[in-house]
């Protein structure tokens, strides 16, 4: 049975052991989902063994940035030369059409490591679509253990870890962006935590919209720089956010930030003004 999807000229067959793909040469390798430290700070310190000893002994590699996943490899001591490993850049939105090629080494039996250019690979990062082909391949997908800014925002905000949505990125236009906070707002009214992010250098502007839109008994949780010695999370009501000097806020320039809002869960689900109006 040919691969589905691949060119037909080629000699590939497969056929299952179990849950293991395998291949005219022996048992296929796997694809490793290898998180990457979210802050500048040594992989020993973010990353347990068995996930550096996987990382140690691949020898392929997947990466949005090939020349941070170098610095990446270099860091945690990888044994072999890092130009001597196979690094392909896949950038912020992997080509559907070069996804089996990618995919070749596990093919041919060896791991395949997929990384995020910080945190979890495939999880507000780019590689979901990668991992979709493989499991449609019926490959082994292995995700490893690592952090993930995402889940350590949420245990740090006080808020429901029970029950949440990560929205990634909102709207620019501010009017647009004031009325998707009066949507979270609405969303999060039966204790749902609501995570998103923004570009670092957009953080501040962000902060402000939220601060003018949102009503004053809404929490608003924001972390920065997590797992570094800089990293802080500040979860506060708008109202209180509203009276804190400027020099008690998290810095929020250029920094990576995960912000969490959950509005109070006594506020009147009727509301109906317009954003912003308090």
């Amino acid at each position: 049975m040919s691969l589905p999807g691949r060119p037909t000229g080629g000699s590939f067959e497969r056929q299952r052991e179990g849950s293991r793909v395998t291949v005219a040469g022996g048992p296929a390798g796997r694809l490793l989902l290898l998180p990457t430290p979210i802050a500048d700070t040594a992989p020993e310190m973010v990353l347990p063994a068995p996930t550096l000893a996987a990382a140690r002994s691949a020898g392929y590699f997947l990466a949005e940035s090939a020349k941070s996943a170098r610095a990446f490899l270099k860091a945690l001591g990888h044994p072999k030369p890092i130009a001597s490993l196979g690094i392909v850049e896949i950038g912020h939105a992997p080509d559907p059409a070069r996804i089996d090629g990618w995919l070749q080494p596990i093919l041919d039996g060896h791991d395949l490591a997929l990384l995020s250019e910080a945190g979890c690979p495939a999880v507000a990062d780019p590689g979901a679509n990668v991992v979709a082909r493989a499991q449609e391949l019926g490959l082994r997908v292995l995700p490893l253990v690592g952090p993930s800014s995402l889940l350590l925002a949420l245990m740090s905000s006080g808020m429901s870890g029970q029950r949440f949505r990560f929205v990634g990125y909102l709207p620019q236009d501010r009017g647009e962006l004031a009325a998707a906070l009066h949507e979270l707002e609405l969303a999060s009214r039966g204790g749902d935590t609501q995570l998103f992010i923004e570009t670092p250098y957009r953080n501040e502007r962000l902060l402000e919209i939220i601060l003018a839109s949102c009503r004053p008994d809404t929490r608003l949780a924001i972390a920065v720089d997590l797992t570094s010695d800089s990293g802080q999370t500040l979860s506060l009501p708008i109202e209180r956010w509203k009276s804190l000097a400027a020099n008690a806020r998290p810095t929020l320039a250029r920094r990576p930030a995960v912000f969490a809002l959950c509005a109070a869960q006594s506020a009147g689900r009727g509301r109906t003004a317009a954003p912003g109006r308090q």
